[in-house]
């Protein structure tokens, strides 16, 4: 049998859980690889054209889901310009079309919002699927160091500025059972368990990563699961969120709220960010995460280095798809190689990632 049969009958099911912009810019690169991925999408977000979509229609707000569904869609220009736009005036200012047709196709289903994703993702020939993490209304809550509570998502993002206090831990409350658990979305936990790879992030820590976490259970369902769990570290820090936060402190974070083994590897930045675009975030009071490997030495997370940083239309700093997706299959194939049925019979490796010009 073909090495070329290998690869397409063997390519990595990956499952990356998170929200904003850092999940769905990775996505983009994991798609250059394998077509079984899973977008497992936080739906805490209570601001701007989603929060007014959730407070209006009573559905779970669509802009992460927008964003994921785009990056893993295969569209004309076209279609992905008209999905992107924004209305400039009236009513409908600053709201994006896409997050509309989300909206329309939710009601269509009778608030049935995963049929709704699917249905929209039928249509723009999406590579995998994308699912919220759960179909319940829900709402983000922020316990600060000092014991105050924080509520809602939009909030939490001010907590060190408007209340000068940093953030302990976070947790999800059910808007309309608050008695009640919230529970994820049934299909995650057996994309979870059938996953060769778990990622979680890049993405703002408490705003996008850990409210999947949150979820009942959910965190005990990947813990439990086969495949490594790997994390992408952030490269700036969050003004309001993970302020002075070093690569590390976004590690514990992530521990306190699960279990002391949770990670199996990081991906961090290991290289200085040498751009103007890095005054801007100062005066905007983010900075670059400081990468302090010593601290990890005291766990059994494999820590890999790679210069992570990529610009994005001159305008903003954020992670190197090719490099990102790069490492990530570096990854599949190390665990893989542990695993016979992970090399074909003359030895060669059953897929390779495809090599950025970044050493």
């Amino acid at each position: 049998m073909s090495t070329e049969h290998f690869m397409v009958k063997n390519k990595p099911k990956i499952v990356s859980i998170g929200g904003g912009t850092g999940l769905s810019t990775m996505l983009r690169g994991l798609k250059m690889y394998t077509d079984r991925i899973t977008a497992v999408v936080t739906v805490a977000d209570d601001g701007g054209g989603s929060g007014v979509l959730r407070s209006d229609l009573n559905m779970p707000p669509p802009g992460d889901i927008r964003n994921c569904l785009l990056a893993l869609s295969e569209t004309e220009p076209v279609m992905e310009k008209l999905l992107r736009h924004r209305f400039s005036g009236g009513r409908l200012r600053g709201q994006s079309f896409g997050n509309l047709l989300l909206a329309a196709m939710n009601e269509i289903y009778q608030g049935d919002f995963v049929t709704a994703i699917q249905s929209v993702s039928d249509v723009l020939k999406v590579t995998g699927k994308v699912l919220p993490v759960t179909d319940e209304d829900v709402e983000l809550v922020a316990v600060l160091e000092n014991g105050q509570k924080v509520f809602g998502e939009s909030n939490i993002g001010h907590c060190l500025s408007r209340y000068g206090c940093r953030i302990e831990t976070v947790c999800l409350r059910n808007k309309k059972k608050p008695s009640e658990e919230i529970v994820p979305v049934k299909e995650i936990a057996e994309e979870i368990q059938q996953a060769d790879l778990i990622t979680l992030g890049p993405g703002s820590l408490y705003t996008s990563v850990l409210p999947n976490l949150c979820v009942h259970q959910l965190a005990e369902i990947i813990h439990k699961a086969k495949a490594p769990v790997v994390y992408i570290n952030n490269i700036m820090t969050q003004p309001g969120e993970t302020d002075g936060y070093t690569a590390f402190d976004h590690v514990q974070a992530i521990l306190k709220h699960t279990c002391p083994d949770f990670i199996d590897y990081c991906i961090v930045n290991n290289r200085k960010i040498d751009t103007p675009l890095l005054s801007k975030y100062i005066e905007q009071d983010a900075e670059a995460v400081p990468y302090d490997s010593g601290r990890f030495w005291q766990t059994r997370i494999s820590v890999i280095e790679k210069d992570l940083v990529g610009i994005q239309d001159n305008r903003y700093i954020r992670h190197d798809a090719v490099v990102l997706a790069d490492t990530i299959l570096d990854i599949v194939n190390k665990v893989r190689m542990k695993d016979s049925a992970a090399v074909s019979e003359e030895g060669v490796l059953l897929y390779q990632p495809k090599r950025s010009r970044k050493k």
